[in-house]
């Protein structure tokens, strides 16, 4: 399906969750999602930068104003329709242990991980990138960092450097409660932004 018209399909989708909001009110809205109500917005770090959602209308905009896609805005729908105020363990787990994930891990490996270290290409270059997004260190791998890409929702990359026998690898990780706030294929979505933001935060 072409972009333009994959966007135009959500149009229900977002219709239907935007009613379904409506009737929570804003600071149930802050509450549950972890965002901050003031006026007439609801605000939020997404992937390390400020997003806000207009309220009534719950349009998703940019810092500067500018409203997202439609495919970021249902995933932050998405986000504050399904999050059901679950503490996060602590205890990362792979994408194959998400609802229905193993069905798809092999494919997500390649867009997240796999392609971050083709992008990268080295474990020194992921650290830099890592420590400019605000990366907090975690003890696994040869380098591993978690970051707090929706208030709720915290993903971690961790990466192998590899040797003479092995490949480098990365891996991107989530919280065992992360399905209480987001669809798996919404998750994916979270992982291959990170990912994103990584090479772009690396380069010169």
């Amino acid at each position: 399906m072409p972009k333009k018209e994959y966007l135009e399909s959500l149009r229900p989708r977002i219709d239907a969750a935007v009613a379904e909001l409506l009737d929570l009110g804003p600071d149930e809205l802050a509450r549950r999602g972890g965002l901050l109500y003031e006026g007439d917005r609801l605000t939020m770090t997404l992937v390390g930068k400020i997003h806000t959602l207009d309220w009534p209308g719950l349009v998703l905009r940019t810092d500067d104003g500018e409203p997202c896609r439609e495919d970021l805005r249902i995933l932050l729908l998405d986000y504050l329709r399904q999050g059901d105020g679950s503490t996060l363990t602590g205890k990362w787990i792979g994408y194959q242990e998400l609802p229905n994930g193993s069905f798809y891990r092999h494919a997500f490996q390649g867009y997240s991980g796999d392609q971050l270290v083709r992008d990268l290409g080295d474990v020194e270059a992921f650290r830099r990138a890592a420590r400019s997004l605000d990366g907090e260190p975690v003890a696994m791998g040869d380098a591993g960092f978690a970051f707090r890409v929706l208030p709720k929702v915290p993903l971690a990359v961790v990466w192998w450097a590899g040797d003479d026998e092995f490949p480098a690898h990365a891996t991107v990780l989530f919280d065992e409660i992360a399905a209480h706030y987001l669809p798996t294929d919404g998750l994916a979505i979270l992982g291959r932004m990170l990912c994103r933001a990584l090479v772009k935060a690396a380069a010169p």
